[in-house]
């Protein structure tokens, strides 16, 4: 696999992005209502760029869902996969606690290379309103940039790296772990 092979997908406009995402909250929403009291998973990839999804990053993905089905083995309450060119989506209810569940999803984060390529989210309600989960709020320290090792959310906001940067960063990532 060439790292061009990586990025070979349809392009998706801001205007989807947006629309995606708000149906992405919509379903959170909708899930955690549904299930009320279960901890939800919701996963995606964090891929920068016009390219959300392409048959290598769909296989990434796959990969890592695949890993978390296996942490979460007895655990899964209800689970259901969104496949769009926007990028795909997993979401899973657990009768986890939310710190348990997040906790075993920042060890997949960080155990291997890929897992950070992913927003592993773990959510709950409060007050009506679906809260995320943060790693801080449980000691965890914040992701590192997976170019640099700074902060990601400074790198991130400053832009610090170009997406070209962050794609070729990215290929490698994939290529060494497929």
């Amino acid at each position: 696999m060439s790292d061009t092979d990586v990025f070979k997908g349809e392009e998706v406009t801001l205007e989807e992005m947006m629309a995606a995402r708000e149906q992405r909250s919509f379903r959170q929403l909708s899930l955690l209502r549904k299930f009320e009291g279960q901890s939800l998973l919701c996963a995606s990839m964090n891929i920068p760029g016009p390219i959300k999804s392409s048959e290598s990053l769909n296989k990434t993905f796959q990969s890592i869902i695949n890993l978390v089905k296996k942490d979460l083995r007895g655990r899964i309450i209800f689970e259901k996969e969104v496949h769009q060119k926007t990028g795909w989506e997993y979401y899973c209810l657990s009768d986890l606690p939310v710190s348990e569940l997040k906790t075993k999803m920042i060890a997949i984060e960080t155990k291997i290379s890929i897992g950070r390529l992913m927003d592993l989210d773990v959510l709950h309600l409060v007050n009506g309103i679906p809260q995320p989960i943060s790693r801080q709020g449980l000691g965890f320290p914040r992701r590192q940039c997976y170019i640099c090792q700074n902060d990601a959310k400074v790198c991130s906001r400053s832009r610090k790296h170009s997406v070209i940067e962050m794609q070729e960063a990215i290929a490698k990532f994939i290529k060494i772990n497929h």
